[in-house]
């Protein structure tokens, strides 16, 4: 048996989702007595590859080509699907980001293998892999098993941990041949919409809903994210009026996030809101309604005007955090 983890990296960095993988990945192998290696795919990554060593990859697998540079779903796909024919591997990993959530079901149906996405916990059993994954709106956990020969995992960010070692990485390049036609797609440009961290995997969030009543009032917001070092969140109705941009939207329609903290200000707690970031380990709500629903999931909540609570806490934060 073999095991193989696609790590994710953007502009030659790792994200931090990839390493999560890398570590999960890597328990399974060693609880299944199963061999394991991580892939790298993109060009001048042969330099970052062996950095995978550090979070339990003794074998980096290598894709280096120029034409690999800028991200194509349809050539991805299929540089990985080679390169697990080729290792026969049979368990493959992947992060749960939006680059693993657009590459993961390619690749399973270039195996023929079945997929079980967004997982919160993975398990030895019976020399087989049980997953974890939330299901009905992440109002219940359902355990998987997935019966094909060739099974596809991805795991959600910000719930695997990444713990490093002094471990060494045999870094192996390989090839895949690839023609014009393999890049059905591809990105051609993109833009940094803020320098915050990415919600996916920001250890702190501060999300603004309907109840900021206007764009203007989100300086709050942002005001505090600055004090936590904290990432900016949005309801989707917020980011449907056009008062943040849909890169911050956190939701069912949205980006699920697991942060450490998650501070809900002016979010009433629509079901599909919750279904993207009840995982988070510590929920902080405000909201002048005493009976919204986001007080049910919260572990401290605010009944107050947010208008109020907001600044006054950004005040007493800053004293706090020295700033």
């Amino acid at each position: 048996m073999k095991v193989l983890a696609f790590a994710e990296q953007r502009d030659n960095k790792f994200k931090k989702s990839s390493f999560e993988t890398t570590c999960a990945a890597r328990s399974i192998a060693d609880q299944l007595g199963a061999q394991f290696a991580a892939l790298v795919i993109g060009s001048g990554v042969t330099s970052i590859a062996a950095q995978l060593g550090e979070y339990g990859a003794e074998r980096v697998i290598v894709v280096d080509e120029s034409e690999l540079a800028g991200h194509s779903n349809t050539a991805h796909a299929k540089v990985i699907a080679a390169i697990a024919q080729q290792e026969g591997a049979t368990l493959l990993f992947f992060p749960a980001s939006q680059m693993g959530k657009d590459l993961a079901p390619r690749v399973a149906a270039k195996l023929g293998a079945g997929l079980a996405s967004d997982c919160v916990a993975l398990r030895e059993e019976s020399g087989d892999v049980i997953a974890t994954r939330p299901v009905y709106a992440g109002k219940a956990l359902l355990d998987v098993n997935v019966k094909t020969s060739t099974k596809v995992f991805t795991l959600r960010p910000n719930v695997f941990t990444a713990t490093t070692g002094s471990g060494v990485a045999l870094v192996e390049k390989k090839t895949v041949a690839l023609s014009g036609d393999d890049f059905g797609s591809r990105v051609i440009s993109t833009r940094v919409a803020s320098g915050r961290p990415d919600v996916t995997e920001a250890e702190i969030i501060v999300s603004g809903g309907r109840g900021m009543k206007g764009p203007e009032h989100f300086a709050m917001i942002e005001e505090l994210a600055s004090v936590l070092g904290a990432a900016i969140g949005a309801s989707r109705a917020v980011v449907d009026a056009g008062w943040r941009p849909h890169d911050e939207q956190v939701g069912q329609t949205g980006k699920t996030v697991s942060p450490t903290l998650y501070i809900a200000c002016g979010i009433s707690g629509a079901v599909q809101h919750l279904a993207g970031m009840s995982s988070s380990r510590y929920i902080v709500a405000i909201n002048k309604d005493k009976d919204a629903p986001i007080f049910q999931v919260a572990d401290y909540g605010i009944a107050g005007d947010v208008f109020d609570v907001l600044p006054e806490l950004t005040v007493q934060l800053k004293q706090s955090l020295g700033k």
